[in-house]
């Protein structure tokens, strides 16, 4: 049985190393939390709640996730006595959504158990796979010129997929445009919901130019007319943001909303119901791949983890983290050769944080103890 006696997090603030912009907004710096446990035995276990800065991915962001964390889900955590990950995540879930804040926790504690029972988190979480392949995704540029010049470097070096965001007005011309500079390169895009019914001619075209996915075209809540446009597409439509509980995923299904699932760890409130979606698109013949919220290495080592399992079988958001930041929070950054990411074999995460760094790109820091 497995307590928990102390909770520090910190709030560290990294600037990307390009401005990424999506449909919504864009950003040129991160602000995640760290989340530390330390058990009653002294093994320590780091989680990220990787949420943006602002309210457009979704509802929660770095302030509502502080707070949240502080005030509801650490005293749930100091309370609770638990044999494995999935008892405290069951106990974390009578905290409403909060996904975000919920999986931070969920990933520390799979930290934890992982280490205190000296085996790799993949192998834990039931993975199969020494390596993973690994996919980029890129934001919308002012110019079509502007984004072959970011696509060019990301396919010399070696990577699996690309992912194009694209929003109304940002869309049939450059993800052409990108096609004909690279017609082998498995290619798809992501609209973050910006499009509606009214879209469905554009959406039709970007059918023809040979894509991997079209990623979340329509709102999140929008399953029975996205389940209309699959039916009038060849191409797969992708579920994300439409994805936050599983029972989300089994309605999608009964609908048919879409033919791929994009399994997001924080989305979804953590790797034990990241888990549960993966079962169950692997039990129904769905494709998956792990998305990313440009991820620090410790939430990045989780994904990687993650991806590891075997309903994997499309190109993750795993790419190195030399992609973003000049310098990441653990000692060893997640690396990519080749469009391939080794899965850590020591037990635990397997990437350490690299303290003095966090300790200096914190913002605030706070901790809690039992009594």
């Amino acid at each position: 049985m497995t307590r928990i006696q102390g909770i520090e997090m910190f709030r560290v603030r990294l600037p990307l190393l390009h401005e990424f912009t999506t449909s919504s907004h864009a950003k040129r710096f991160l602000e995640h939390i760290l989340v530390a446990l330390t058990a009653t035995d002294g093994t320590v276990g780091w989680g990220e709640i990787a949420s943006p800065s602002g309210p457009f991915y979704s509802a929660e962001t770095v302030d509502s996730c502080w707070a949240v964390a502080r005030d509801h889900l650490a005293p749930i955590v100091l309370r609770t006595t638990w044999d494995h990950p999935a008892t405290l995540a069951a106990a974390l879930a009578k905290v409403r959504g909060n996904h975000f804040a919920r999986a931070g926790f969920d990933m520390a504690a799979w930290s934890v158990w992982s280490a205190a029972h000296g085996v790799p988190l993949a192998s834990a979480l039931g993975g199969t796979r020494s390596t993973v392949e690994a996919g980029v995704s890129l934001g919308l540029e002012p110019t079509i010129d502007d984004l072959l010049a970011q696509v060019a470097p990301r396919v010399a070096e070696g990577y699996r997929r690309v992912k194009l965001k694209i929003a109304p007005g940002w869309d049939i011309e450059p993800v052409r445009a990108v096609r004909s500079a690279f017609p082998d390169v498995p290619l798809h895009v992501d609209a973050n919901g910006a499009y509606g019914t009214s879209d469905v001619a554009t959406l039709k075209e970007l059918d023809t130019l040979g894509l991997l996915m079209i990623e979340q075209p329509y709102a999140p809540r929008a399953l029975t007319d996205l389940a209309d446009l699959q039916a009038q597409l060849d191409t797969p439509v992708c579920l994300d943001e439409s994805i936050e509980e599983v029972d989300d995923l089994i309605t999608a299904l009964r609908l048919g909303a879409g033919r791929i699932l994009n399994i997001k760890v924080s989305r979804m409130a953590g790797l034990t119901p990241a888990v549960r979606a993966h079962n169950i698109a692997l039990d129904h013949g769905l494709p998956v791949w792990c998305g990313g919220m440009h991820e620090f290495g410790i939430g990045r080592a989780a994904n990687v983890a993650l991806s590891a399992l075997p309903g994997f079988t499309l190109p993750s958001d795993v790419s190195g983290s030399d992609k973003y930041y000049a310098r990441d929070v653990t000692t060893t950054p997640i690396t990519s050769t080749n469009g391939q990411v080794e899965v850590p074999t020591i037990y635990g995460l397997g990437r350490d944080p690299d303290f003095a760094f966090v300790q200096a790109s914190t913002t605030a820091r706070w901790h809690s103890h039992r009594p």
